[in-house]
């Protein structure tokens, strides 16, 4: 879509990590409307992608707020009629432990962000992605391994969802990818997993394009 015009990507969670890596390979063949909760850091990342080339859009929001996120979409069809691409890389990484003591607001907020979130997005980005947009989400598989109970069994339901939605428009479009990136250093792997010597893991920048040669 969007032949005529600058393609737009759109990237819920775009404020650090993943997401951010991703904005900064996508800025300069795509607009990026960057979704996060923490303003200075997509102002940083909007630097970033200015010292690129780019342009980027900042919208600092809570994806969880389905309001603000039907706001956001009707924005971005006045703006520019639709979207090229929709990475989601907003996750909430509870903090390991035995599943028999999850603190239940950790389990109510994993459930939120990573699940409800997801469903809430669908419907309203879809339309948006019409039937050659790309809708990306990203795999990182722990079921079943111990202490991950929360984190895998809320991460699992949104890629449930991928899987269905891909399913279900494989043959109509939007396109839906799952993608499983390499262990990368992160502050949610760091969480995960402190102390690891994180100069064996793979270079996000390098990652990040290894991603989007497989969407754009």
């Amino acid at each position: 879509m969007n032949d005529t015009k600058q393609k737009t990507a759109l990237i819920t969670g775009a404020s650090r990590g993943l997401g951010a890596a991703l904005a900064l390979a996508l800025a300069p063949t795509h607009h990026i409307i960057a979704v996060g909760r923490t303003s200075g850091a997509l102002e940083e990342l909007d630097d970033r992608i200015k010292a690129v080339g780019g342009q980027a859009t900042l919208a600092p929001m809570d994806v969880t707020k389905p309001d603000a996120m039907a706001h956001l979409c009707r924005g971005i069809f006045d703006r520019w009629g639709g979207l090229d691409i929709w990475a989601h890389t907003a996750i909430h990484a509870a903090p390991l432990s035995p599943v028999a003591h999850v603190d239940g607001r950790d389990w109510a907020k994993s459930v939120t962000i990573n699940a409800t979130a997801t469903a809430t997005l669908i419907p309203l980005i879809a339309p948006l992605l019409g039937t050659d947009g790309q809708a990306v989400f990203f795999d990182d598989p722990h079921q079943g391994d111990k202490f991950f109970g929360a984190y895998a069994a809320s991460k699992g339901a949104q890629i449930s969802l991928a899987q269905a939605w891909a399913a279900e428009t494989a043959s109509t479009g939007p396109i839906v990818k799952i993608l499983t990136p390499a262990p990368m250093p992160t502050a949610i792997r760091a969480r995960f997993f402190p102390g690891e010597d994180r100069a064996t893991l793979a270079d996000i920048t390098k990652e990040a394009a290894r991603l989007v040669a497989e969407i754009a």
